[in-house]
């Protein structure tokens, strides 16, 4: 059993940075691929971004080019540093993981074992 925490959520101006940590129970974090996701009111919960356990990252469209993941093995801790915030930004953000393996469909939310409570994030205008 793994348990995430997410921690870095708040309230920021537009063009302003957060930057997210995902801390893990896991002895061994560097065996899972972290995923992030997040959901704002009325809509679906979408991937932001992703780190596999070699530290090869994906990023949606929306985020890509202002926000980087990454991870520190030996803190278990995973991270999202988001810059240049955008009120369309405003959302939970969640960290989830899943054991390594050799196909990763790091976007689809339904293929993450464990999941974080969530941090809010929320961007003013």
């Amino acid at each position: 059993q793994v348990q995430l925490v997410e921690s870095g959520g708040g309230l920021v101006q537009a063009g302003g940075s957060l930057r997210l940590s995902c801390a893990a129970s896991a002895r061994t974090l560097s065996s899972y691929n972290m995923g992030w996701f997040r959901q704002a009111p009325g809509k679906e919960r979408e991937f932001v971004a992703a780190i596999t356990w070699r530290g090869n990252t994906y990023y949606a469209d929306s985020v890509k080019g202002r926000f980087t993941t990454s991870r520190d093995n030996a803190k278990n801790t995973a991270y999202l540093q988001m810059n240049s915030l955008k009120p369309e930004d405003t959302a939970v953000y969640y960290c989830a993981a899943i054991y390594y393996s050799t196909t990763y469909y790091y976007a689809d939310l339904n293929k993450y074992t464990y999941w974080g409570q969530g941090t809010q994030v929320t961007v003013s205008s």
